[in-house]
């Protein structure tokens, strides 16, 4: 029996209009087999065509429907609750993709047009082969995964422990508070960071429904939205963290004190290989560092480990294992943060060759009065207080061999130093800005840039250096000034380098792991820029934060809250629809040969053997994320994904080709 299908073309206002002859398109599609109805409107997303398309189904008493417009990333969703409330299935629609695919790659509107008409020709000999396609439900566990314990990811787990839900916050180092922790002062308003920061540390330490995980990584992800199956590594600590009460004799007594560089100050300072990341850390417990403890890396301390000798609290545990835990959870948001750029791979800057060329980061330890020097503002050289200071911006930075993008926050951090190095060290210090364009772009941050750019003793230079020499007794900056069209040479003692943000070393791991999408910069990659900034491309994962892409601190607040806003929404609900289109198995084809499971990046399929000896593969549909690899390998054929049969997609070949 024949099935009605109706046409529907979008205009997408001039995005396709201007390309293809839409009206032609119609015509064209009127003379199809089948097509009882095609039509045009400008916007077939607005209210206005979605109550057109739902008017000619009960009219025309349609069986499928095809809609060419924009990329079904975009709206296919939107459009499935069109075709729903008209009355058909909702996978009994199928969109031709007329704007990504044809008015947006093309510039000659004749053969943009064939090509328009091509893909409707073989989305329609789709359409006639859909079938109804009906989901189930599955019920939601009330708890969220987050992971990564700087401020981002602190926001998020506040924000949903306050809705009530379950939150359990993942974080590698031993303790959460990530960059922010670093800082001592935050742009523009100068605020303390550690006063912004510490008390949001202390009600996730204190928060009846957060399970704080430090020093714990995220092994594997299983499942699908609303029920992900989670593995934990809690590496050894050999504390134990009931019985270490945080008061740091263990660091004062340890062998190793004052000699291993610290990660929190950024090498300019050390530490033991007990230690306590930092005075306001959460959890206050110390930790042993097992590549340079001696009693883990060599099995001897001297005549005895000096740190047991210290603790009091009998806390150190040098037998404590890696333990592996399982959480079960509804969604995840990952907060995971960014690296810098290592400035080593930009010889020409010095940083390999003089320890007076410092990063932003390493000027904020100095800087802060809890850092390695008490806030004294050193050479790290000589100890001695530099009577020259010279900023160079954008290093890797919108730089084609190197970082393409802008870090957003290397210029306001810059001029906030020099604000605070000129309280420190008064105005008699000379303070150098080289920089490519200040991008002051947030609220108040203009108003800051001018009230630094007035200081006394402090110059701007617009441009790159070309190099940083170094020598015994100096260093020595060309830059030219394309402000003023001069060649400067600026002799200077100490050099400050704002290094380009990068995805953390281990963001590609991480992707795969909960199979999220990055983008050619190696962040992590956004549903939509516009509509859908938090979401990833499978449901139920949420970014938030420098992980996604280079931002402020405000910016990434606000981004986690609305990460958790849409993670609510997701355990808001007792039951959700599973994805239908997913695999299934013809046992009768099936042989078993196993292709499909290695295959499967979701542990999806399993063999099962029945009654009779025979062997086939078994798709877990809690598991299947529909991405189609099995049917792709299958040799025999026996696997098919529904909406996207052999039978269906063939034919739509054929038609198009």
């Amino acid at each position: 029996m024949a099935k009605k299908i109706g046409v529907f073309v979008c205009h997408c206002g001039v995005n396709i209009a201007a390309t293809v002859d839409v009206k032609k398109v119609v015509d064209y599609a009127k003379t199809l087999d089948d097509v009882v109805v095609s039509k045009d409107y400008k916007y077939m997303c607005s209210n206005v065509g979605a109550n057109l398309i739902k008017d000619s189904i009960k009219k025309y008493k349609l069986d499928s429907v095809v809609i060419a417009c924009c990329s079904p990333r975009m709206h296919e969703h939107t459009f499935q609750g069109v075709v729903e409330k008209g009355g058909i299935n909702a996978f009994n629609l199928e969109i031709a993709n007329i704007r990504e695919q044809c008015s947006w790659v093309h510039d000659d509107k004749e053969r943009a047009t064939e090509k328009a008409k091509a893909l409707v020709r073989g989305a329609i000999s789709k359409a006639r082969l859909l079938e109804p396609i009906q989901t189930s439900k599955i019920k939601v566990t009330p708890a969220a995964l987050v992971v990564g314990g700087g401020v981002t990811g602190i926001q998020s787990a506040l924000d949903l422990a306050e809705e009530g839900y379950k939150v359990y916050l993942v974080e590698k180092t031993p303790s959460i508070g990530g960059r922010m922790a670093q800082l001592d002062k935050t742009f523009p308003t100068l605020d303390c960071s550690s006063c912004i920061l510490t008390p949001k540390m202390m009600e996730v330490a204190n928060h009846p429904n957060i399970e704080l995980l430090t020093y714990s990584e995220v092994v594997t992800v299983e499942g699908s939205i609303g029920n992900y199956k989670i593995k934990v590594k809690k590496k050894a600590r050999f504390v134990d963290m009931d019985k270490c009460t945080g008061c740091g004799d263990c660091m004062n007594a340890c062998r190793m004190k004052d000699r291993i560089p610290s990660e929190f100050d950024e090498g300019i300072g050390k530490r033991s290989a007990i230690y306590i990341p930092f005075p306001q850390a959460i959890p206050l417990k110390a930790v042993i560092d097992k590549d340079h403890c001696l009693m883990l890396t060599r099995g001897k301390c001297g005549d005895h480990p000096l740190c047991v000798e210290a603790c009091e609290a009998d806390a150190i545990d040098f037998k404590q294992k890696d333990e592996e835990i399982e959480l079960n959870v509804g969604v995840i948001i990952v907060a995971t943060g960014y690296d810098m750029l290592d400035p080593s791979s930009i010889y020409e800057y010095g940083y390999v060759h003089s320890s007076n060329v410092i990063t932003t980061l390493q000027m904020e330890r100095l800087i802060s009065s809890s850092g390695p020097t008490g806030g004294e503002i050193i050479c790290p050289s000589n100890g001695e207080k530099p009577k020259s200071i010279t900023y160079i911006l954008c290093v890797g930075s919108r730089d084609e061999t190197q970082c393409t993008w802008c870090c957003r926050i290397g210029c306001m951090s810059a001029l906030k130093h020099v604000y605070l190095l000129k309280e420190k060290l008064g105005d008699t210090v000379e303070i150098n800005v080289c920089y490519t364009d200040i991008r002051s772009f947030g609220k108040g941050y203009e108003e800051f840039y001018r009230k630094i750019r007035g200081m006394s003793n402090t110059n701007f230079f617009r441009g790159r250096p070309s190099e940083v020499k170094v020598y015994p007794d100096k260093i020595t900056i060309d830059v030219f000034d394309t402000m003023t069209n001069k060649l400067f040479e600026i002799n200077t003692d100490l050099v400050v380098l704002v290094p380009a943000l990068v995805p953390r070393i281990d963001a590609d791991d991480l992707a795969r792991t909960l199979h999220i999408s990055q983008g050619s910069d190696g962040f992590y990659l956004e549903a939509h820029p516009k509509l859908r900034p938090v979401d990833t491309f499978t449901g139920g994962v949420f970014i938030a934060g420098c992980c996604q892409a280079p931002k402020d601190i405000q910016d990434s607040v606000a981004q986690a809250s609305g990460a958790a806003a849409r993670a609510a929404d997701i355990l808001s609900k007792k039951e959700l629809e599973t994805e239908p289109l997913i695999s299934y198995v013809d046992e009768e084809l099936c042989s078993g040969c196993s292709t499909c499971i290695s295959v499967c990046a979701y542990n999806a399929i399993e063999l099962v053997k029945e009654n009779d000896g025979s062997i086939h593969a078994k798709v877990n549909e809690a598991l299947c994320m529909g991405c189609g690899a099995c049917v792709a390998a299958c040799p025999s054929g026996a696997m098919q994904q529904r909406g996207f049969k052999d039978k269906q997609i063939l034919p739509m070949i054929n038609e198009i080709s």
